[in-house]
């Protein structure tokens, strides 16, 4: 399976945008999807996951403002961020486990 990011742009704080990760073949039995970010001169980090069966997980950081969902029709994960902080500027990757894939990443950037 390979991955590709899309949705990333310029936004200024407070605002919103979706990214989406399709992947070139079925989700359905990819066991998990995770977003990850990174921030300059920072590790890679977790921001969210979902299962196969619809179970989530978040950073601390991003509770109540970013939401994960995934459409296995349409083999595409998507991450919903709300009211975005500077501090959420980075690159987001999509990953696929167990595959062990990553997408090439979409940058966000939250500036004024």
């Amino acid at each position: 399976v390979q991955l590709v990011e899309s949705g990333g742009g310029l936004v200024q704080p407070g605002g919103s945008l979706r990214l989406s990760c399709a992947a070139s073949g079925s989700i359905a039995s990819i066991y998990v999807m995770n977003w990850y970010r990174q921030a300059p001169g920072t590790q890679r980090e977790l921001v969210a996951g979902i299962t196969s069966g619809g179970s989530t997980n978040y950073a601390d950081s991003v509770k109540g403002r970013i939401t994960i969902s995934r459409d296995n029709a349409k083999n595409t994960v998507y991450l919903q961020m709300n009211s975005l902080k500077p501090e959420d500027t980075a690159v987001y990757y999509c990953y696929a486990f167990p595959q062990r894939v990553w997408g090439q990443g979409t940058l966000v950037t939250v500036s004024s």
